[in-house]
């Protein structure tokens, strides 16, 4: 383990540097250059795992020697039809990242060079069961972009920077062969390049911690699951939890999820691929999920975990059509127009399995406010869907201050009670940001699944007092927070007063006597 974290902090330092330095190369902001850093570790990943995968096959065969980088496009032609089958794309060769990279800097067309390599690996999945994972995929590497170079010399100056900078990468080699490596760097330097983006960084992005806490909740009491779905998946890595929690193997139909920005849909994408899912194990599609759902062949899910855009408008009342949609009918009112939260809500309600639970991040409003909200909190309260609801500590989301909550969806409860949990002091402080400590995970998972009650963190309430507050699901209205003020003992303090005013009575007299003297001598 110990040689696993080193490996990985070693990793994250060189990263780091290398990811900074191509910034200055590019003098573009890191956040606009993410996609070029990124695009390019992914170009590498799957090069050296196809190169990987065809060289184990021909050395288990007995050519020892077969490498498939030195082969010529002629020879490799022959096997294209079989890997795409079996890998889901295809690269010649001469195309592979190891070989452009060692051409690069005598290669005046590099641009060119790489746009039809990406090309090349797009068009490769078209027309097989792997076309939705690869088509597009390369659109945010705009090779020709004027941000990352005036002329033609200076983009390719930067383009040779950046294979130069990821090959450098301690990410994999043929002797150790560490794939998982890929995907943490990908995870860190996401987590980099949000944190450093200011406002538009924090919608692709979900802390490790959270990630990890939600999915412990969505995944309690089960070894394994159908499938994982995130309906505003952002960049995937609540998805990919499920797999770290669980083992790949355990999500047994794999990782489904939509999103409606082409970055994110893109860098989600890549993500599944750099840790290792195979293509035929995920399903990310680019749509407006309220309005334009493209998973109905593949729900119900076990296991719904997502944090989607707070107070995000949607065309809600505005369309009478939408009242009808089996999502939202049940609860008899859709969510505002203004405020999409409560129709997410609904929509993984409606996909959740029998035997499956969701765990979403919420806005704290939609646990309090009136009006169509409240309407859909007594839906969720009388058909007894609500396991708990879970108060966050501020400050730990990117640009988020205010503390937000985690409902916990369930079709299979066991009694109508429903569990608060007030975890806003479950934090430690790191930087300027909290974060959730393994400890702090452990307590809040715990109280779920056991449904404990513990004074000032956890209590199980009753459906009639839900109801009887208006279905208001405000942690705070049920939970006693703790007075951490320090308690006056009045008789002790009244005590303390009359010693003191009797020890200023004696200082008084003895001052009184000293002035006497005083005055007596002066007279004699």
């Amino acid at each position: 383990m110990g040689d696993i974290n080193k490996e990985q902090n070693a990793l994250f330092s060189v990263i780091y540097k290398i990811a900074t330095d191509l910034v200055h190369a590019g003098h573009v902001s890191e956040w606009d250059f993410k996609s070029y850093v990124l695009g390019t570790m992914f170009y590498r990943y799957i090069s050296e795992n196809i190169t990987a995968y065809i060289n184990a096959g021909e050395h288990a065969a007995g050519n020892k020697d077969f490498d498939y980088a030195k082969l010529s496009d002629a020879e490799a032609e022959t096997a294209r039809e079989g890997l795409i089958q079996e890998k889901g794309f295809f690269i010649l060769p001469s195309e592979l990242f190891c070989n452009v990279r060692a051409n690069a800097t005598n290669n005046d067309n590099l641009n060119e060079t790489i746009e039809r390599v990406f090309r090349h690996i797009e068009e490769s999945a078209k027309g097989s069961d792997s076309e939705n994972c690869f088509s597009g995929l390369f659109d945010d590497f705009d090779v020709n972009s004027k941000s990352i170079g005036e002329t033609v010399a200076k983009r390719n100056k930067v383009l040779v920077a950046l294979l130069d900078g990821v090959e450098r990468m301690p990410l994999y080699s043929q002797e150790t062969i560490n794939a998982d490596l890929f995907g943490d760097a990908y995870e860190y330097l996401m987590g980099m390049y949000a944190a450093n983006a200011g406002k538009k960084g924090g919608q692709y992005f979900t802390p490790a911690d959270v990630s990890e806490l939600l999915t412990r909740l969505g995944t309690i009491g089960k070894k394994d699951i159908n499938k994982a779905y995130d309906p505003a998946c952002g960049s995937g890595s609540l998805l990919l939890k499920a797999a770290k929690i669980l083992g790949k193997d355990h999500v047994r139909q794999g990782f489904f999820g939509q999103e409606i920005d082409l970055t994110t849909y893109n860098l989600c994408r890549i993500n599944m691929f750099l840790h290792n899912v195979e293509f035929d194990k995920f399903s990310i599609v680019r749509e407006d999920t309220l309005i334009s759902p493209q998973h109905w062949d593949d729900e119900p899910f076990d296991l719904i975990v997502s944090n989607p855009p707070f107070s995000v408008p949607w065309e809600g009342d505005k369309n009478p059509v939408l009242i009808n949609d089996p999502r939202f009918a049940p609860a008899g009112v859709l969510a505002p127009a203004s405020k999409g939260d409560m129709a997410f809500i609904m929509h993984s309600l409606s996909w959740l399995s029998s035997d499956g639970a969701a765990a979403i991040v919420c806005f704290p409003g939609i646990m309090y406010r009136g009006g169509a909200e409240q309407k859909i909190r007594a839906y969720l309260i009388d058909n007894n869907y609500v396991d708990a609801v879970i108060q966050l500590p501020s400050n730990l989301f990117l640009n988020v201050t205010i503390s937000v909550d985690i409902m916990v969806l369930r079709k299979n409860k066991k009694d109508n009670r429903v569990l608060f949990v007030d975890a806003s002091n479950e934090f430690v402080k790191v930087t300027k940001n909290n974060r959730l400590s393994e400890e702090n995970i452990v307590r809040v998972v715990d109280a779920v699944a056991n449904h404990s009650e513990e004074q000032y963190f956890s209590r199980l309430v009753s459906y009639e007092e839900v109801a009887q507050n208006d279905y208001n699901l405000s942690v705070s209205t049920y939970v006693e927070a703790e007075d951490t003020r320090e308690k006056v003992d009045i008789a002790k303090l009244n005590a303390e007063i009359k010693e003191i005013v009797a020890r200023e009575q004696v200082l008084r007299d003895e001052i009184d006597k000293i002035i006497a003297d005083i005055e007596g001598g002066q007279e004699a």
